[in-house]
């Protein structure tokens, strides 16, 4: 689950991390108001939307006065944002943060996130903050230092002092900063996250250490006993059919493609993406029913798939253990009459009771393209829709 920035800095405030005063406002005219309450000379005026790049895409803005606080909140509220991590679309911004303006000497990248070749949790730090961390591994990699943390132990002093000492962290700020990695580290376990980032943290003119901007993802199988995390939930921010398919407990993932995909298993669902985009489609989505599916788990899924007016073509591909072939092929069926299937539809079905399910499809007087292999699926779901897009 992702939450805004006002949002994490509300959490780091508690786990006495240092961050700007702000104040969060959804109308334009509270904005004055805001402005006079964090009592600063330059305040900054932050888009609050679920996506990085707000800065480079125009949703953050300087203001030197009242007047042009108010006139960017007027600018800002009710404009889609569009960034490199929205969609073409955008997001509409629906609340802005008006921070106190910070007089910045030197910025620092710090996050922590989970290892996958260690299982454990990993910390990192740059002297390049305020930059995309991805942007300067891949132009700076030797600007980048890491930490792998024992879980029996946390976070120890000496591998904050030498992440410090690495990022060229001035000597006077260091017991600071291993203050904040240590605070930092905490957050990170005491509340489920799977990324905690701060970018950038900076050193003022004055001699502050500041977290400018925060970022904090969190573990959604670890909700239940974080409930003052799951207040923040915005479902605003979230796509309809995300939320849709969380009802049901499914996996599902929206995505730009055309072609809708009906798949058990997590490694199969990502296979047959793969194999689509082989094949010159693009998936419309992730959608993992799971190996334990009901028939009527597979009926809200197939509706999830068609409710996107982007889909043009459906592909499903279904290896049948737990969850019979048969089941998936009634619930496909139910879905495909009461949404009132109207565009191609190929099914590729395998394991148990397979043949019941191709009787259930081949007898549902619906137009289904069955096959037996997911290349010949992949293929055939492709070409049908590729001549659904130009008409034939």
């Amino acid at each position: 689950m992702n939450i805004h920035e006002y949002q994490a800095k509300e959490i780091l405030r508690n786990y006495e991390i240092p961050v700007p005063r702000g104040e969060v406002i959804h109308r334009t005219e509270d904005a004055e108001k805001a402005a006079w309450k964090i009592e600063s000379d330059i305040a900054v005026v932050k888009a609050q939307i679920h996506a990085g790049g707000r800065g480079k895409a125009g949703g953050v803005k300087i203001a030197k006065s009242i007047e042009e606080v108010v006139a960017h909140s007027k600018e800002l509220l009710g404009k889609r944002l569009v960034t490199h991590q929205t969609s073409l679309e955008g997001r509409e911004i629906k609340a802005l943060l008006i921070e106190e303006g910070c007089d910045i000497d030197k910025e620092y990248y710090v996050g922590l996130t989970l290892d996958r070749v260690t299982s454990r949790v990993a910390i990192i730090a740059s002297q390049e903050g305020g930059s995309d961390i991805e942007e300067v591994s891949l132009k700076s990699p030797h600007k980048i230092f890491r930490e792998i943390i024992d879980p029996l132990i946390g976070l120890s002093d000496f591998q904050a002092r030498r992440l410090c000492i690495n990022i060229n962290m001035p000597e006077v700020f260091i017991n600071d900063l291993i203050k904040i990695l240590k605070s930092l580290y905490r957050c990170f376990i005491e509340k489920d996250c799977i990324l905690a980032e701060i970018n950038p943290l900076v050193i003022t003119k004055d001699g502050k250490v500041v977290a400018l901007d925060a970022k904090l993802n969190f573990d959604d199988n670890s909700l239940y006993r974080n409930e003052d995390v799951l207040e923040y939930r915005d479902l605003n921010e979230e796509d309809k059919r995300e939320i849709e398919a969380s009802k049901h407990d499914l996996s599902y993932i929206s995505l730009e493609g055309s072609i809708g995909c009906l798949v058990n298993g997590a490694g199969l669902a990502m296979a047959t993406m793969d194999i689509i985009k082989t094949y010159g489609g693009e998936p419309a989505n992730f959608l993992d029913v799971g190996g334990g599916a009901s028939e009527g788990k597979v009926t809200n899924a197939f509706k999830i798939i068609l409710s996107d007016n982007r889909v043009r073509g459906i592909f499903v591909n279904i290896f049948g253990g737990i969850l019979k072939c048969d089941v998936i092929a009634r619930g496909i069926v139910n879905a495909a009459k009461e949404a009132g299937l109207n565009i191609p539809l190929v099914v590729r079905l395998e394991g148990t009771n397979v043949e019941l399910g191709k009787e259930i499809l081949n007898n549902s007087n619906l137009d289904i393209v069955t096959v037996t292999t997911m290349d010949e699926g992949a293929r055939k779901i492709v070409e049908l829709t590729n001549m659904e897009g130009k008409g034939l």
